[in-house]
């Protein structure tokens, strides 16, 4: 298996690696590398008799390795993901070329900067593409490379570019607060508590918590920390949990990060005190009343009026989201009863019971005295006279047609057609329809035979008046 050579010119480069010394039944000069005896499964190991090329002090040249026939691709994109004082984690992507059974697994491989030694961080390949090298040495500076297993097969290994120095990184401390919790955060009495604070920090940051600047009771907060965040529980909260609770992450007694979250517990609050009837006028009623005792530890968001008929008794909303402490109630009926009742509200919704009206308002009638005025009547009689007159009209044979003119008079004339001076009486060919004045005479499907002149005549008591048209059916060629 042949190595990639670390890129970066300021760092040496590796040197051949040893062979684990083992007993082998077949002699063969050449040194097996570790990677490979820990690939392949039941494989006879590597010769004894570890060879170390020299290599310049400063920098040791990469090993290379031989890659078996049938060898799958190397990782790619590896690189270190975490540094502590005494592990390094890697990942890396899957080779391109995996084959159709896929990998055994990957070997990772580290050394000294400065010497050849390559020693073999797992002793069976793996599938995942993460790895922690744990147990070294604080300080040490290493080179890492990673290689694909398949069967006899190893690839060539993936270096990291850059030695890695075994130390812990600081990172100042951060706390990422929720959006959520920036402004005031509102649970309702009993409802669950749970919230996860995220925060970053290396080494691993001390995380204290406390509420009004006092530490927490353990019978009501629990809090559990890990490496990067803080979980606060309350199973069921209480009004008396409200306040301000604030997070602290601190590292190496220096560097520390706050937040604050502030917490209000809230329930629906109590009905309003002192509601009364002021005043009755007209349809009008006049209202007032004192805020509740209890507000459910939040503000108020306003009242809600309602009003009930005592003959159906059923409520009825007058105003929502009311700000005020009096209202006026108008668009009462005249002669009805009322009651009314005031609902309070907060953020948790509306008072489990309203204040309730003791006397009901009574919607009186007022006495009006009606003088009857002398009523001159008008005669509107007139004899019948047409508005609207028919019009000649030319039809297709087989194609039904309407004549249409309109009246008026008073009374309302009787309406009477005639064809050719002749009166239609009933016959299914006609449909002749009058509507407030409009009289129509529908002729349906009509033939040659039908056309001829059509005369709508109006009589009443006064006179009556008549309108003729000709109609000209045709007969398509």
């Amino acid at each position: 298996m042949a190595d990639q050579e670390a890129p970066a010119p300021s760092q040496p480069q590796a040197a051949p690696a040893e062979a684990d010394p083992a007993p082998d039944p077949a002699p063969d000069p050449q040194p097996q590398p570790p990677a490979a005896a820990a690939a392949a499964a039941e494989a006879q190991p590597a010769p004894s008799g570890p060879e170390e090329a020299e290599a310049p002090p400063a920098a040791p040249p990469a090993p290379k390795k031989k890659s078996k026939e049938g060898a799958p691709g190397a990782p790619v994109n590896l690189k270190m993901d975490d540094v502590n004082n005494d592990s390094v984690t890697l990942t890396w992507d899957a080779p391109e070329n995996v084959g159709p059974s896929g990998l055994d697994g990957y070997v990772v491989e580290y050394c000294k900067d400065g010497t050849t030694d390559w020693v073999a961080a797992n002793n069976k390949p793996f599938l995942s593409t993460r790895y922690v090298i744990r147990n070294l040495t604080s300080g040490d500076k290493l080179h890492i490379r990673v290689a694909s297993v398949k069967g006899d097969g190893i690839s060539d290994p993936a270096v990291l570019e850059q030695p890695v120095l075994v130390r812990e990184i600081l990172e100042h401390p951060k706390i990422r607060l929720p959006r959520h919790l920036r402004e005031l955060y509102m649970k309702i009495v009993g409802e669950v508590v749970n919230l996860m604070i995220p925060f970053r920090g290396k080494p691993k940051p001390q995380v204290t918590w406390t509420k009004d600047g006092q530490p927490l009771d353990p019978k009501r907060v629990s809090v559990r920390n890990s490496e990067k965040d803080s979980i606060f529980f309350i199973r069921g909260a209480q009004r008396a949990d409200s306040g301000k609770y604030e997070m602290t992450v601190k590292i190496l007694d220096e560097l520390e990060d706050k937040a604050i979250i502030n917490l209000q517990v809230v329930e629906k609050p109590g009905p309003p005190e002192n509601l009364k009837l002021l005043d009755v006028w007209g349809f009008n009623v006049a209202l007032e009343w004192s805020p509740p005792k209890d507000n459910g530890n939040a503000e108020l968001k306003g009242y809600t009026v309602q009003k009930a008929d005592m003959k159906t008794k059923q409520w009825f909303t007058v105003l929502e989201h009311y700000n005020r402490t009096s209202c006026t109630v108008s668009d009462l009926i005249i002669g009805n009863t009322y009651s009314f009742r005031v609902f309070s509200e907060n953020p948790c919704g509306l008072s489990e019971k309203p204040a309730v009206t003791k006397d009901v308002a009574q919607i009186k009638k007022s006495v009006t005295v009606c003088k009857s005025q002398k009523y001159s009547s008008r005669d509107f009689s007139e004899p019948p006279k047409f508005t609207q007159p028919l019009t000649d009209r030319t039809t297709t044979r087989g194609y039904s047609t309407q004549l249409v003119c309109s009246v008026r008079g008073f009374p309302m004339p009787k309406v009477i057609w005639m064809k050719n001076q002749m009166e239609i009486r009933e016959n299914p060919k006609y449909l002749a329809i009058t509507n407030q004045g409009v009289c129509s005479l529908e002729i349906r499907k009509p033939s040659p035979f039908d056309g001829g002149v059509y005369t709508c005549k109006a009589v009443n008591p006064f006179g009556e008046a008549s309108v003729d048209c000709k109609l000209n059916v045709t007969v398509p060629e």
